[in-house]
């Protein structure tokens, strides 16, 4: 196991700065996340310009209804696994500079939030345009109730709010989401009338959107789980349910399906059956299953290509991982498909994830650069990875962390002209 001294850290020279032209696209403001949101409100007022001054309020109903399917649909797990599949399409010839943004594909959560927050706006439009046409009571009740339901919505995704009460926001967002749909059938029934309903436009958009909000759950099932224990902060869980999941795809789980869900990257091994997912503790939930190991956990969906994926695009690429980081870092390392040097940041591993995972990663990452912060205390993980790209000649750094960090080292090297990856919570 290579361990680094705390001097060869410190001796790590950084790559200059980009120019300040390039490098202010670098913020995390103005990630590709916000750039997608951003366009998605713009193409609106586009449309809202042309459309002046004939928008009434059947045009922004239409409009809301166009958005909101947006926002739902880029959330679909075969239609995530479509973007990464053509996204990562792109052979390791092209420039640079065209892969590093190609790779970037993660961000699609931008049109979610841009698909939301114009769908709402363009919602309240309808209403007070519904309420100045004296629309029939029954339409402005449903449009009424449905503009504080989207209200509510909108204010548990405030970040400071969102993360003070996760549970809350996913519980507002799941059932606030499904009455939604409701109201959205009741209220275009209510407009259009039963005998035009079938041929309208509304109708199919609303299909295809209960179709596909639906289908997740058309697959959830009750699963038996294999866990073991190699400390108190790590539990290692095995399924051997359906067929092998991809590397880089994660799966969600539930011991209480309509209340919370949990991802985790899944861990194929080549030469076995199944697949593992890390489990370390990281809030009351996880807590929870590591001290009580359940016996059977609740599955639903598919799997879903996760941000590590994009590392085909790339000749070679460093991971950079924290604790258990490595758990959605490990598939790749063991499937082989792109030379990876992995830098991992951990208190204690064997005493923490055991010795037949750390003994699995080295026999893959024999060079790799681990730093036991329980002897050397916490790293520059932006000069570790620094050092680790320029002494492996890597195109890409992909780090899998916890936020803060995570922000920080793809940051920290995107201002440096290195392109990086991580996690960007917008789930």
């Amino acid at each position: 196991m290579t361990q680094l001294k705390h001097d060869r850290i410190d001796d790590v020279a950084l790559p200059p700065l980009l120019p300040l032209a390039r490098r202010v696209f670098k913020h995390p403001a103005l990630m590709h996340f916000n750039r997608l949101a951003a366009a998605v409100i713009a193409v609106n007022a586009v449309v809202l310009a042309t459309a002046l001054p004939d928008v009434d309020a059947e045009f922004a109903s239409r409009a809301a209804l166009f958005n909101f399917a947006l926002a739902i649909l880029i959330r679909r797990q075969r239609l995530i696994n479509l973007l990464f599949r053509i996204a990562t399409a792109a052979p390791v010839t092209w420039p640079l500079r065209v892969r590093w943004t190609l790779a970037k594909v993660y961000h699609f959560g931008g049109l979610h939030v841009g698909g939301a927050v114009a769908g709402s706006l363009w919602f309240a439009a309808f209403v007070a345009l519904a309420t100045v046409e004296h629309a029939p009571a029954e339409v402005l009740l449903l449009a009424y109730t449905l503009v504080g339901l989207f209200a509510a919505m909108l204010v548990t995704t405030i970040p400071k709010l969102r993360a003070k009460n996760h549970n809350r926001f996913e519980l507002v967002h799941r059932f606030g989401g499904w009455t939604s749909l409701v109201l959205l059938w009741a209220l275009t029934v209510a407009q259009i009338g039963l005998q035009e309903l079938f041929a309208s436009l509304e109708f199919w958009v609303l299909v295809a959107l209960t179709a596909a909000v639906v289908a997740p759950w058309t697959r959830l099932r009750r699963v038996p789980v294999d866990i073991k224990r190699p400390s108190s902060h790590v539990a290692i869980a095995r399924f051997t349910h359906g067929r092998k999941p991809f590397a880089g795809s994660s799966t969600a789980i539930s011991r209480s399906p309509l209340l919370e869900w949990h991802s985790f990257a899944n861990i194929p091994s080549p030469d076995e059956h199944g697949f593992r997912l890390t489990i370390s503790r990281a809030g009351d939930w996880t807590g929870r299953f590591i001290d009580d190991l359940p016996s059977h956990v609740w599955v639903k969906g598919i799997t879903t290509a996760g941000v590590a994926n994009i590392e085909v695009l790339f000749r070679k690429v460093v991971y950079v991982a924290t604790g258990s980081g490595i758990g959605p870092c490990l598939p790749h390392l063991l499937a082989q498909e792109v030379p990876a040097l992995l830098v991992w940041s951990t208190r204690s591993p064997r005493e923490t994830f055991g010795d037949e995972l750390v003994d699995e990663i080295l026999a893959v990452q024999p060079d790799a650069r681990i730093w036991d912060t329980a002897l050397h205390g916490k790293p520059d993980m932006v000069r570790l990875a620094a050092a680790a790209h320029r002494d492996f000649g890597a195109e890409a750094v992909i780090c899998i962390s916890n936020k803060k960090l995570t922000w920080q080292v793809v940051h920290g090297l995107e201002r440096r002209g290195i392109p990086a990856y991580g996690a960007i919570w917008d789930s």
